[in-house]
């Protein structure tokens, strides 16, 4: 059984349908793949699966439970983490505050025996930014700053990561290590689900990858498969799924 799934999932917007019967599931120690092009409902599917956005219909299951009415706060305690498409860190904070932070808030809840500022050191080597540490986030290129999310959202200790464009802001060399962290952490059990437009590193990182058009699920299985089906290869007029 899937760690985290999303059941028939329909959100509208006035008479906009932004996903129709979406569904999705995300195996632990896996990164699952979620692509398509812009507009596609990729980070509303997100919303939806960490809380912020409550469906019309259709279920969010967390290690069979079902957690569609539970709060963005419960979700988070029970081990759901998420980046943003669009920073969210605090640039008024350096890099270790804004990792130091989710490690404090972690403490409301988590009773195992943990040191927040550890925690906080640990991360920031993992992701490679221990050298930032002290600058304010505010004044990290885009794709370090990313890298400052992802350290604030692993601090969480979750079960499931949600990574909305991860590379985006990072350079070859970069996106090459994320990936490698990536395959690190699932290693670990971690069940990760990746939005990403930059191809190669989702053809090069995930197990599964599922397609959203229009706010429909169009296609799902490997990488290779994907990057033949012609469904996928329409939706992106021939370009994105190029080997």
């Amino acid at each position: 059984m899937a760690l985290l799934a999303t059941e028939e999932v329909v959100v509208r917007f006035g008479g906009v349908r932004a996903l129709s019967e979406a569904s999705i599931e995300v195996d632990a120690g896996r990164v699952t793949g979620l692509i398509g092009p812009n507009g596609a409902g990729k980070t509303t599917l997100f919303n939806v699966i960490t809380g912020l956005l409550e469906p019309n219909s259709g279920r969010v299951v967390f290690d069979g439970v079902d957690i569609t009415q539970r709060t963005p706060f419960r979700r988070a305690r029970m081990g759901i983490s998420r980046t943003f498409q669009k920073l969210e860190a605090f640039t008024s904070l350096s890099a270790r505050e804004n990792v130091l932070v989710a490690a404090e808030q972690r403490k409301a809840w988590d009773r195992s025996s943990f040191n927040p500022g550890e925690v906080a050191e640990e991360l920031l080597q993992l992701v490679g930014i221990a050298d930032v540490a002290e600058y304010m986030v505010g004044t990290l290129p885009t794709g370090t700053a990313r890298l400052v999310e992802l350290a604030r959202a692993l601090a969480m200790n979750p079960r499931a990561l949600l990574l909305d464009e991860p590379s985006s802001g990072l350079n070859e060399e970069e996106t090459q290590a994320m990936a490698g962290l990536l395959r690190r952490l699932v290693a670990d059990g971690l069940a990760v689900l990746l939005v990403e437009h930059d191809m190669s590193f989702v053809m090069g990182t995930c197990e599964t990858i599922y397609v959203l058009e229009f706010g429909r699920m169009i296609a799902v299985g490997p990488p290779e498969e994907i990057q033949e089906d012609p469904a996928v290869q329409a939706a992106y007029l021939g370009s994105a799924v190029a080997p």
